[in-house]
């Protein structure tokens, strides 16, 4: 067994394709329009399906925004410089809602990214041995 993808309704699925593509460098592995349905699902991720977890978006064509709740928590990516990486993420247009730097009662260097429709994203720095 293994995890295939986590779910995230966006209310502009453009825009959220947008972000992970080109602000976190996924790449856009498939979309599909489900016209009965009025909806569309895109998944996203840094390889291919086969090999590891991805993101679904999932776009319900009469639904803007989502209220997040509150057990959400982040998606978690990690990176080899998390100070490097929000950099990156300002550069490319994305908002980094805490900077790199150690966590809190922690070593771990971490930073948090906010996506189109305000889901976070941690970068965790890869552990150097």
């Amino acid at each position: 067994m293994r995890i295939l993808h986590t779910m995230l309704r966006v209310g502009n699925l453009e825009k959220s394709i947008t972000f992970y593509t080109d602000v976190l460098g996924m790449k856009l592995l498939r979309r599909k329009d489900y016209p009965e349905g009025k909806f569309t699902l895109a998944f996203v991720g840094y390889q291919d399906e086969a090999a590891g977890a991805v993101l679904e978006l999932t776009h319900n064509w009469d639904v803007e925004k989502y209220d997040l709740g509150t057990g959400y928590g982040h998606i978690a990516i990690e990176v080899d410089d998390a100070y490097q990486a929000c950099e990156e993420v300002k550069k490319r247009g994305g908002r980094v809602t805490r900077e790199a730097g150690p966590m809190k009662h922690g070593a771990t260097v971490i930073a948090f990214v906010e996506d189109p429709d305000g889901y976070k994203v941690e970068l965790i720095q890869k552990k150097t041995v």
